[in-house]
């Protein structure tokens, strides 16, 4: 069981730790809504505040309730992951670590939230005019165990090998 809950852990840590060192570098050297070009036409660094959530969501609302809400909600999501990594089989080391590194950007986006009432955003990809919304490494780090998990819930569990004798 201590390996599981290592396996978790450790992605989960690391994740913190980029993000926040990563935002703290934003905060201490960028001013608000400042761009800095990296791969002309494709990627910039861009230092935006998203007040809502995932793409914005809530956003237009008051900060008095959107930021309860929402971190009641990233709560809420936290019990249900930590629930899920208890219930993984210790064997699933790759959903156990999917897990760790989702549970770490829901943190890191928590953090934010509580001492700012938004989240810091500086990762900026487009093309021509097109922009996808800007992100983080928390915001990485949710999107890319999601996808792991996702694509593990769809190969689904081998079935068992039935005996020919």
């Amino acid at each position: 069981m201590k390996g599981k809950w290592a396996l978790t852990l450790v992605p989960a840590l690391v994740v913190i730790v980029l993000d926040q060192l990563t935002k703290q570098m934003v905060l201490a050297r960028m001013e608000l809504h400042q761009s800095i070009p990296i791969l002309d036409g494709f990627f910039a660094l861009t230092y935006v505040r998203n007040t809502g959530a995932a793409f914005g969501i809530f956003a237009g609302h008051a900060s008095a309730f959107r930021v309860p809400a929402l971190l009641a909600v990233a709560a809420l999501a936290l019990g249900v992951l930590l629930w899920f990594v208890r219930t993984v089989p210790a064997d699933r080391k790759l959903v156990i670590a999917s897990c760790g590194a989702v549970l770490g950007g829901a943190i890191g986006n928590m953090i934010d939230r509580a001492a700012y009432g938004e989240v810091i955003d500086f990762f900026d990809v487009y093309v021509g005019t097109w922009h996808w919304p800007a992100f983080n490494i928390a915001d990485a780090a949710i999107t890319c165990g999601v996808i792991v998990l996702c694509l593990d819930a769809l190969r689904g569990e081998p079935a068992p090998e039935r005996s020919t004798t």
